[in-house]
């Protein structure tokens, strides 16, 4: 009975969906014709808002000591599997270290969950996104490649601890 009565409601052209597609062809038509924006990546580069996740990196105090105790949260959170933590023992006040810290690139999904469960504010999200590699053994990144100054990454830490 209802489906009668809506059908009563709805005009001819309505009813055969003509002003329907017509609608549709105009809206497709008006952004075909629109000015296109194109980024000429290589010479501009796009800066990224604050909220940009791009590639993960630990950070390192001015002195040089870094920020992880390798609690190994981040490996455990981590839905990809991606980071592998090996702690080891130090005299310093912190007594552990990562003495093994890796993320697989290939396997990082870029959530953010290792930043969000990190208790020392030790991984983070950059703004890093150029992210390219010409074999698997490249795309593993070690130490070497994921320690980064604080004072470069001020901008994420502020941006993150506004939320926790």
């Amino acid at each position: 009975m209802a489906k009668k009565n809506r059908l009563k409601d709805l005009s001819f052209g309505q009813r055969i969906y003509i002003t329907e597609i017509a609608k549709g062809l105009g809206l497709t038509l008006k952004n075909m014709f629109k000015p296109k924006f194109t980024m000429q990546y290589p010479e501009v580069k796009f800066d990224p808002p604050a909220s940009y996740r791009g590639r993960p990196v630990l950070a390192v105090e001015e002195n040089g000591e870094e920020r992880c105790v390798a609690c190994g949260l981040c490996s455990r959170v981590c839905p990809a599997l991606a980071i592998e933590v090996r702690a080891a023992e130090t005299e310093n006040e912190k007594e552990r270290y990562p003495e093994k810290f890796e993320i697989n690139m290939l396997r990082c999904i870029f959530c953010g969950f290792c930043e969000e469960v990190c208790p020392e504010e030790a991984i983070l999200m950059s703004k890093d996104y150029e992210l390219a590699f010409t074999n698997r053994a490249d795309a593993i990144y070690g130490k070497d490649k994921l320690l980064t100054p604080v004072s470069r990454l001020q901008d994420r830490i502020n941006f993150v601890r506004q939320f926790k």
